[in-house]
């Protein structure tokens, strides 16, 4: 099966923040991360209301940091302030669906349709930076638009180091079963994404061809999840410990005021499935105070 670098936590936005990707690598060492997509118009701009654009990656191990723009000089400048910043690769998201990106800005899954633009901007990034440059891509734009393969031979013309691959088309967005086409023979290795939650999954894939596997949602309130692929470790027995260390991450990160309120997500993913979850966390949402989210968090998973 794939080796631990072959497998990637996926760039997913409002999620893969820097404190999640400390939680997973605390539990994973040699997992490949992605951050979550920074635009390069915040990122160069120095916008002080987006945090992710002052973080330092050089304490991240192997860590790609995502952009998404549809300027090849601005995107080419925010990939070296990364590199700067110790990114191990760039990665240029070209697969985003949401309308404020894919059609509003012209960029993520937009440049699905703009083979030309999409060259120009990786080339620029590969000229700028001496680490990978990949992008993460989708099927297509829609069902009679499935032209993937394109993408990933001038992603290859262009100097790209590897493709991710979505298993859906734009117009899907994330609903309805992702479907990984066979490869092989292609210029550049691709990385399988979409719907893999388990070894199955994994070996599944590298069967296809891939040369590698991106899980995203499966880690939700599993962060451990790749050290039982990677290394056939048992889920941890003290779950509670590792979301009351998730919670300290994110109010050292973001402050209490913020930190608290983007944190009762985690909370329902991983209290998802466990007696009495619904009512526990509906009493966690009404909860603003830092002792006392912490108080029921030990109460309801047990924690001395």
């Amino acid at each position: 099966m794939f080796k631990n670098n072959q497998i990637f936590a996926a760039p997913l936005a409002g999620i893969t923040d820097k404190p999640f990707r400390q939680v997973i690598r605390s539990l994973s060492p040699d997992v490949s991360l992605v951050t979550e997509m920074i635009s390069c118009h915040s990122l160069v701009g120095q916008h002080k209301n987006c945090i992710r654009n002052f973080d330092n990656y050089a304490d991240e191990g192997n860590i790609g940091a995502q952009i998404f723009g549809a300027e090849p000089e601005l995107m080419a400048t925010a990939a070296k302030i990364l590199q700067d910043a110790g990114a191990k690769w760039i990665d240029i998201n070209m697969g985003c669906p949401v309308p404020k990106v894919a059609t509003r800005a012209g960029a993520g899954a937009f440049l699905m349709k703009n083979h030309v633009l999409a060259g120009k901007i990786i080339e620029a990034c590969v000229k700028s930076v001496q680490i990978p440059v990949s992008i993460k891509t989708r099927l297509g734009w829609d069902e009679p638009h499935k032209d993937w393969l394109d993408l990933v031979n001038v992603a290859a013309q262009s100097g790209a180091a590897f493709v991710a691959l979505h298993g859906r088309t734009r117009a899907q967005g994330y609903t309805g079963q992702s479907q990984l086409p066979q490869i092989s023979n292609l210029p550049l290795p691709i990385i399988a994404n979409g719907d893999l939650t388990n070894i199955a999954d994994i070996e599944r894939v590298e069967k296809l061809g891939y040369s590698g596997a991106m899980l995203g949602r499966a880690m939700l309130g599993k962060p451990w999840i790749f050290g039982q692929i990677c290394q056939n470790i048992d889920a941890p027995q003290n779950v509670g410990e590792i979301v009351l260390k998730h919670l300290d991450l994110m109010i050292d990160y973001y402050g209490a005021k913020v930190g608290i309120p983007m944190f009762r997500k985690h909370v329902m993913w991983y209290s998802a499935g466990m007696p009495n979850s619904a009512q526990f966390r509906i009493k966690i949402n009404q909860i603003l105070d830092e002792e006392n989210l912490k108080k029921n968090i030990k109460e309801f998973w047990h924690v001395n």
